[in-house]
């Protein structure tokens, strides 16, 4: 999720929310919203720039970042994976019975 992303990038440059809130221009307040995910759906893409801007990456990166701690997306990568294994022990079975018959 992109407000844990962002709070894992803030303790990672080791600053303070009140730090990096004075360096986006919010509150201490509503930084301290976003990260809980309280306000998670405000986080607009100007205030993604302002982080970009603020830790030298780009706003992509930032979503790249936040797709791959995303719960979500490793549960649909661990579902794909069991099913390629599962449909290559299908096939291995397939190719047994012929072999067979």
């Amino acid at each position: 999720m992109l407000f844990q992303a962002l709070k894992l990038l803030r303790r990672y440059h080791g600053m303070t929310q009140k730090d990096l809130a004075a360096r986006l221009g919010i509150s201490n307040s509503y930084l301290s919203e976003i990260e809980t995910g309280v306000k998670k759906d405000s986080i607009t893409i100007d205030l993604l720039e302002k982080y970009a801007a603020v830790f030298g990456i780009p706003v992509s990166s930032l979503l790249l970042f936040s797709e791959q701690i995303s719960p979500e997306r490793r549960a649909d990568r661990l579902r794909v994976q069991a099913a390629s294994k599962i449909l290559k022990v299908l096939s291995w079975i397939d190719e047994q019975e012929k072999i067979g018959a």
